[in-house]
């Protein structure tokens, strides 16, 4: 006992103690973030990830780099998935026209065949988010919770009525008017541009179907209470009342003075 107590105030037990600590705190949050993470997609043909590949050198490798390997101009692509390429290339901001704090939605250049083939290329140089299942796309979930995980998780950036708004530096969150099903859950599941990663960790693929309900609910119901005014809130609302409320008032004194003289 008395040697075994020696052992323990060793100089270096405490340092043997930080090493086997960190280690064991690495290796249970690689296995928690596999585990929270989608896998690669499987189910590609060698045709896919071929084709991909040559599509992939023709039109990304300038700035991805060969094998996606990451370049000045454009990071790395290894791991991030076949969700991320499906977003990026589906939505037309990637091929960028021109480098600059955000890409924007533009004609996409791409067919659904030529996004699915690059999408394979991706996928196959590393495990990341997959393609969504298509049961998290059909609009079926509650719209009540995902609108209170909307407005817990989303609203900061892209609105309460998810009408898009302002970031800094010439950044912005877009609006998510008209934006398909698939996009919403790739963009939560992968993160595009200056969005953060929901990862099943922090929203489950049903919260995310939730979300998606609540997004369509509100778009196919308009707005029920008249004008939007931009879906500003109390600002536009407060600036049309003391605007219209002013001209009022000017005008109602203009006809005043006209009277008595």
């Amino acid at each position: 006992m008395k040697a075994l107590s020696q052992k323990r105030r060793h100089p270096l037990a405490v340092l043997a103690l930080l090493v086997m600590g960190l280690l064991l705190t690495g290796g249970l949050y690689y296995v928690a973030n596999a585990a929270n993470s989608a896998k690669a997609e499987t189910t590609y043909s060698a045709s896919d990830v071929s084709e991909g590949e040559k599509l992939f050198v023709a039109n990304c490798a300038t700035c991805h780099g060969m094998g996606a390997s990451g370049t000045a101009s454009g990071p790395s692509l290894v791991g991030v998935g076949a969700a991320a390429v499906d977003f990026q290339v589906g939505t037309g901001r990637m091929p960028m026209q021109m480098q600059g704090p955000q890409a924007y939605k533009k004609p996409v250049q791409f067919t659904e065949e030529q996004t699915k083939q690059l999408s394979a290329y991706v996928a196959s140089l590393g495990a990341g988010p997959a393609l969504p299942d298509e049961s998290m796309l059909d609009k079926g979930g509650d719209a009540t919770h995902g609108g209170e995980l909307f407005r817990v998780n989303c609203a900061m950036c892209h609105n309460a009525a998810a009408a898009g708004g302002a970031l800094t530096r010439g950044k912005f969150a877009p609006s998510l008017a008209g934006v398909s099903e698939k996009h919403i859950y790739e963009a939560m599941a992968t993160g595009p541009q200056n969005m953060p990663v929901f990862s099943d960790a922090n929203i489950s693929p049903e919260g995310k179907r939730d979300i998606i309900t609540f997004l369509k609910t509100i778009e196919t119901q308009g707005s029920p209470g008249g004008a939007d005014l931009g879906s500003l809130g109390p600002v536009s609302e407060g600036l049309f009342v003391w605007v219209a409320g002013l001209g009022v008032i000017i005008a109602f004194t203009i006809w005043l003075t006209s009277r008595t003289s």
